[in-house]
């Protein structure tokens, strides 16, 4: 029996550069347009390019590497009205003389997130415990159904 080779699984450009942490429209053109392999997006991560360091230390970044980098959510961003791609230069401005939503959107954030940590250590304990707390009161089964036999036939006697 032969068997077939592997198909290469490919992926958008929008996904490849979501997964190398780039702004897509920043990619040079041939990137933008072709259809990337796993194999090619796996060198891309091993031995990254020029145009791909130059987008990674510089930018501009898409939101999730902006958020990360000013240490707020993504929702924090768009709260603040922060739609564009930021570059490395502008989150460094940002954060070195911080407005107000800033502040306030980092906070937010922190305390979501110790709020998470403190959820997530419940569920730790919990699991270490084996404790099951059930999230809604077991209901009562219900009766299993009768099935019909010849002699409950509405009444009848079964045809003889």
């Amino acid at each position: 029996m032969v068997t077939k080779p592997k198909k290469s699984q490919v992926m958008k450009p929008a996904t490849a550069a979501l997964k190398l942490d780039v702004y897509l429209p920043a990619t040079p053109q041939e990137f933008q347009e072709s259809l990337v392999s796993r194999e090619e997006l796996d060198e891309l991560q091993r031995n990254p390019p020029q145009w791909l360091s130059d987008l990674r230390r510089d930018g501009p970044h898409p939101r999730n590497v902006v958020a990360a980098r000013l240490r707020v959510s993504n929702s924090g961003l768009a709260r603040a009205g922060i739609t564009e791609a930021l570059t490395t230069a502008q989150i460094a401005d940002l954060a070195a003389d911080p407005p107000e939503w800033l502040i306030r959107e980092r906070a937010t954030h922190a305390e979501t997130q110790r709020e998470q940590r403190r959820l997530q250590e419940l569920q730790n304990d919990a699991a270490a415990e084996k404790i099951t707390v059930p999230a809604k009161p077991a209901k009562a089964a219900k009766p299993a159904a009768r099935r019909k036999t010849p002699t409950s036939r509405g009444g009848r006697s079964p045809r003889r």
